[in-house]
């Protein structure tokens, strides 16, 4: 049964409902026809009748099925009628057509009911494989999200002996070079020579000291970051004020902020200032994307039992390769960046049992997506 029956759905699919019944009263008209011309040679014409009344049951449904039944039953006794054969009992002829529409009456109730069963089964099987995909979909993301974390570990635990190594020196290298140029003044002071580039160079070696202290100290908050303190926050109300902050920033880069705070999402447990600082992290990289300004949307909303904050941009965006390295340790595409900006957002998430997604295209911007577990409270 399942080649006709997909044969009959793509008819259903390829003709409008009203073709299908004119063609297959069309094609009941021509049986009677032959019927009356065969006369009785013709007694098996009822098993014809049924081609088209199937086609229109399936095809229009039951309703038309029915109605065609009773055309062709009103065909099919005409046409006995015209042969001029002569029955026994005057009455037999209506019998033999009431037999005949419930006969048919029957055949279209029972394919209704065998197309619904069809229908109910793909939909059955469409709905446990998309649950079967989401499945293992969630299964490879856990994956992925464990060897992550694994990963962010180690790397914290490098990143905190390293940075433990190099400050002190460091510190030493910035005293010492305050020292320098505390000579350097006292030299000018008795010297004729001109001490500028001197002062120069000592200033830029400061400045890459500097540079270098920033980056270390990067790593160790990275290293450091502690497990999120759940408090139940307001999300809208709360990244609305954290936002307000950053206007007038916003207005002096020349990119306009957008927000779409879900309503109905009320109140959730969260570690509010980590949550913070993974949402500034993105909107950080979105402003960097956008030199020359642009649109920054945040938005949340609450989706089956997940919460999701997006921060979109509208920068230059990136390539397919970048994306699914943009969450490893240490990968940056910017000259200045460390790589670990993105990394603590996932780190963030994964620490509050959720995960980050990352959508871009070159030229449309980018979007990211936090996951977070919804366990809302009122």
């Amino acid at each position: 049964m399942q080649l006709p029956a997909n044969l009959l759905q793509k008819w259903r699919l390829s003709l409008p409902e009203p073709w299908v019944i004119a063609l297959a009263l069309a094609l009941a008209v021509l049986i009677a026809i032959l019927d009356f011309i065969a006369g009785r040679d013709m007694a098996m014409s009822v098993l014809f009748y049924l081609a088209p009344i199937c086609w229109v049951s399936w095809a229009a449904g039951r309703q038309a099925g029915i109605l065609l039944a009773a055309v062709c039953t009103v065909l099919w006794f005409i046409a006995d009628l015209k042969t001029g054969y002569l029955y026994s009992r005057p009455l037999i002829p209506f019998w033999n057509a009431l037999m005949l529409l419930a006969l048919f009456v029957v055949v279209v109730h029972l394919l209704s009911a065998f197309q619904a069963a069809h229908q109910h089964l793909e939909e059955t099987i469409q709905r446990r494989t998309a649950a079967l995909v989401a499945e293992i979909a969630k299964r490879k993301r856990l994956e992925i999200a464990k060897v992550q974390s694994e990963r962010l570990a180690v790397a914290g635990t490098m990143a905190a002996e390293v940075a433990h190594e190099v400050r002190n020196p460091l510190s030493s290298i910035i005293l010492n070079l305050d020292l320098i140029c505390k000579e350097i003044d006292r030299f000018a002071e008795t010297s004729r020579h001109p001490t500028e580039e001197g002062r120069f160079l000592v200033g830029e070696m400061r400045a890459e000291v500097r540079r270098i202290q920033h980056v270390i100290e990067d790593y160790l908050r990275f290293a450091r970051l502690p497990k999120p303190l759940r408090r139940p926050t307001k999300l809208g109300e709360f990244l609305d004020q954290k936002l307000a902050f950053l206007n007038g920033e916003f207005e002096q880069t020349g990119v306009k902020l957008r927000t779409h705070f879900d309503p109905v999402l009320t109140t959730i447990n969260v570690d509010a200032e980590q949550l913070w600082q993974a949402t500034l992290n993105l909107i950080r990289n979105g402003q960097d994307a956008m030199q020359n300004g642009g649109e920054l949307t945040v938005s949340t909303w609450r989706e089956g039992g997940q919460v999701r904050i997006r921060v979109t941009d509208t920068g230059r965006g990136m390539t397919r390769e970048q994306v699914e390295q943009v969450f490893v340790p240490f990968y940056t595409t910017k000259p200045e960046g460390t790589g670990l900006g993105l990394t603590s957002v996932q780190q963030i998430a994964i620490e509050h049992g959720g995960h980050v997604e990352c959508e871009s295209a070159p030229g449309r911007g980018s979007s990211f997506t936090i996951f977070l577990p919804a366990e809302e409270k009122s």
